[in-house]
């Protein structure tokens, strides 16, 4: 059994491997390709926002290949039901007559893609959240585990964007991490401009296999936090509910974040510090993580979407109060 120390070390030098393997199909995206890596080392999922077109599903097929792993992909529309992705029992004609088989959907693999999720009903959006939090699906009275590993990266377009069904906020509680995708600059088009993503994604070889994962995710989630940077956690947490955020900010939230943002917070600060070779948490950790966990979890009413205030904005103001900012 290999010692702490030196899990760090390996865990540390396989994701500078998945970095570097990355960057040869995903051009100026770091911080979203660190996000991902987090969450996945975390045993969560993330959910990106942005506009189509900017490379997230290229994204899990170069992930998917870089770990050995295979790879589905949904793409959400209106009229999805439950069952097109989790699958159903199915009437098979066999010599001795009809028979019931499960079909099994898209969902089961170690990667899926939920592209486009706020295009989907309400209905099946909660079959599949529902399905991630437990990590199997039941048919028949038969439960079929996902995984281990199983991670999910849905894609969110902007509230703007026409024929979409905003996630409650109790289903985007599901989700370990919201990371918003930017569009490149000039200089980061230029160069993917110059990539080939087909003949690129085809040159990829593995970099990790399923067992060192699972290893590595057992090693991320026994890290220790010193009970100061777990009070710096609850804190932050706390910190932005409606009667604790700083008093220019009280009028516009709604809702603070939950007891699973706390636990989230934590699990993606010890995902950092392992992907940065440490054997503990840091507060640095805590401040890295605390927008693309609480992000999601902390709701704003109608007035601080006509003001122009952020969940950010709140988050970031309820650290520089904590003098963690």
């Amino acid at each position: 059994m290999n010692s702490p120390e030196a899990t760090a070390e390996a865990l540390r030098d396989a994701v500078l491997a998945l970095r570097a393997a990355l960057a040869r199909v995903i051009v100026g995206q770091k911080p979203i390709v660190d996000g991902l890596l987090a969450g996945l080392l975390a045993g969560g999922h993330v959910l990106l926002e942005g506009v189509p077109g900017l490379g997230k599903a290229l994204l899990i097929k170069a992930l998917g290949r870089a770990l050995d792993l295979r790879v589905g992909r949904v793409q959400f529309t209106p009229d999805l039901m439950p069952a097109d992705i989790l699958g159903s029992d199915t009437l098979f004609e066999s010599t001795e007559g009809p028979t019931l088989r499960f079909r099994p959907g898209p969902i089961f693999v170690e990667l899926l893609l939920a592209d486009e999720i706020n295009r989907a009903n309400p209905r099946t959006q909660a079959a599949l959240l529902e399905a991630m939090a437990e990590r199997q699906v039941t048919s028949g009275g038969t439960t079929r585990p996902l995984g281990p590993p199983f991670f999910v990266m849905a894609t969110d377009n902007p509230i703007e964007m026409e024929g979409t069904y905003p996630l409650p906020e109790a289903q985007a509680d599901r989700f370990l991490m919201k990371l918003p995708v930017a569009s490149p600059d000039r200089e980061t088009l230029l160069d993917i401009l110059d990539v080939e993503p087909a003949a690129a994604l085809a040159a990829l070889e593995p970099v990790m296999d399923r067992a060192a994962l699972l290893r590595y995710q057992a090693h991320v989630a026994a890290l220790p936090a010193a009970d100061s940077v777990k009070g710096l956690i609850v804190d932050l947490v706390i910190g932005t509910r409606p009667e604790a955020v700083p008093a220019d900010l009280r009028p516009y939230v709604q809702f603070g974040a939950s007891p699973r943002g706390a636990q989230g917070l934590l699990a993606a600060a010890r995902a950092r510090a392992a992907m940065a070779g440490r054997l503990h948490v840091a507060p640095e950790d805590v401040r890295a993580m605390a927008l693309p966990t609480l992000r999601h979890r902390v709701l704003l009413n109608f007035a601080a979407r006509a003001d122009g205030v952020t969940a950010d904005a709140v988050i970031q103001a309820v650290a520089r109060a904590l003098g963690a900012g």
